[in-house]
């Protein structure tokens, strides 16, 4: 196996490392490269489509795709051939030594092959199971060879990125901007949207700041309070804002353990364990499993739609694309207020799975990520410090980090799968769950560029921050 992953990563497209590390200012060109595409090809139709019921309309988000543009799939395949990979590592299924180089070029260029795998298999089965409406043998061979080629595009910008090109990964930056875009769509947009289901009705503002300007003149600021059919309201606003400074707010909570160095003496420090230890990855990785679980789903419904057992899986979607029963009901969170205070059983059982499986796999992505007590003593070995009053062993400092890290992870994951949950069936701009990437990335892109303008200055200071 490991002599065909090499051999077949040699024929794959692959964007080569730069030949000098770029300065700050060519990243953010290059980064800013990569999401304008992105947001072009977010916006470019696919040539000879025609449907126009949006049958995946709740998982727009977490992929980072666009109802029938060449963003289609989004990054979907990308993050689900990761997620496979993931698990088969962190269940000992594949035998690689993460630490080892060798290992991790094999683990990257599986992964590679594996989303070239993902991204033919999604795009038929968008095209098989119907997704994208009733399409000839003619249409359906462009469509899936626009949604391939689109797809490794993407892929290929996010491997631009990471391998020094830009800032941070590809995958964050089309997150950011899909998340970004929604929410100043539902903050700013002046849209006309009809208040009946049928043409010529009466229409209303979408975008909550015009909206609330027009209430304002016409001395009825009343109506912007609470909007039906899910328009942005002040309710909604406010829940979001709050949202997002209370993302703000615990994200700077962290446990500080003291350290010395064994070289430098005098030399003394913190290592940070952030309460939100393993960031956003839990909820990226629930939310991909369970938009894969829907889109399976929605592919069977368009099958088998008539069989018994497939009502149990979901009974039907409504003109918008969601679920109105059966387990992926329950699994999806709720739109808006209304909905939610409609049906709590279901908004309970959402919070619930939701809360349970980001916990788990924040389990899981500290054993596999490099994040595990036994990892972070082996990496405080290597950079020559230890944790005064304690003898300098892997196995004190593990003992001193088990007090620590196991339970902020379970707590992390408690609290972000809250946040994420909780936020959706408040029906916050952007979704909870988008609100939360939104607000990490942009934190963590803002130390990033820290931690580059001090590399352009003192590379030497930039490498202990990057340690401590």
């Amino acid at each position: 196996m490991r002599d065909f992953v090499k051999s077949a990563a040699t024929i794959l497209p692959e964007v080569p490392k730069p030949k000098q590390k770029p300065g700050l200012s060519e990243k953010f060109i290059w980064t800013g490269l990569a999401l304008v595409l992105y947001l072009v090809m977010a916006i470019t139709p696919l040539y000879d489509y025609g449907n126009k019921t949006d049958q995946f309309a709740f998982l727009r988000i977490i992929f980072a795709s666009s109802q029938g543009t060449l963003m289609e799939l989004g990054i979907g395949p990308i993050v689900t051939a990761g997620l496979i990979l993931q698990l088969l590592q962190g269940s000992d299924l594949l035998k690689l030594d993460l630490g080892n180089p060798d290992d991790r070029a094999i683990f990257g260029s599986s992964t590679k092959i594996l989303t070239f795998v993902v991204i033919a298999v999604e795009a038929g089965a968008y095209i098989l199971g119907g997704a994208l409406g009733a399409l000839g043998s003619n249409q359906a061979i462009v469509i899936f060879f626009q949604l391939f080629l689109a797809s490794i595009v993407v892929l290929l910008l996010d491997e631009m990125i990471q391998k020094g090109w830009g800032i941070g990964s590809g995958i964050s930056l089309f997150i950011l901007g899909g998340v970004a875009q929604t929410f100043m769509w539902y903050t700013f947009s002046p849209q006309l949207v009809s208040t009946t289901n049928t043409t010529g009705g009466p229409t209303v503002i979408f975008g909550f700041v015009p909206a609330f300007i027009s209430a304002a003149f016409n001395h009825n600021l009343g109506s912007i309070v609470l909007r039906p059919n899910q328009y942005p309201d002040l309710v909604t606003f406010m829940l979001s804002i709050a949202v997002i400074l209370f993302i703000i707010y615990i994200e700077g909570m962290r446990v500080e353990v003291p350290i010395t160095s064994v070289k430098f003496k005098g030399f003394q420090g913190v290592y940070p364990i952030k309460l939100l230890y393993v960031s956003n990855i839990p909820v990226i990785l629930v939310s991909a499993l369970t938009a894969n679980v829907a889109f399976v789903a929605r592919l069977v419904y368009n099958d088998a739609g008539n069989a018994s057992w497939v009502h149990y899986l979901v009974s039907g979607y409504d003109s918008s694309g969601n679920p109105t029963g059966g387990i992926i009901y329950y699994i999806s969170p709720p739109q808006g207020l209304a909905a939610t205070a409609a049906d709590p059983l279901r908004a309970v059982i959402f919070i619930a799975f939701l809360v349970c499986f980001a916990v788990l796999f924040a389990r899981i992505w500290v054993e596999i990520g490099g994040l595990s007590s036994r990892a972070v003593a082996k990496n405080l070995m290597n950079a020559d410090v230890q944790v005064p009053g304690f003898r300098r062993s892997g196995l004190s400092l593990e003992q001193v980090l088990n007090r620590y890290i196991p339970p902020i992870t379970i707590i992390g994951g408690l609290i972000i799968g809250l946040v994420a949950s909780i936020s959706d069936c408040f029906g916050v701009f952007g979704t909870g769950i988008g609100l939360l990437l939104m607000v990490d990335i942009i934190l963590q892109y803002y130390q990033m560029l820290v931690k580059e303008q001090l590399e352009e200055f003192s590379p030497r200071l930039a490498g202990v921050l990057g340690q401590t």
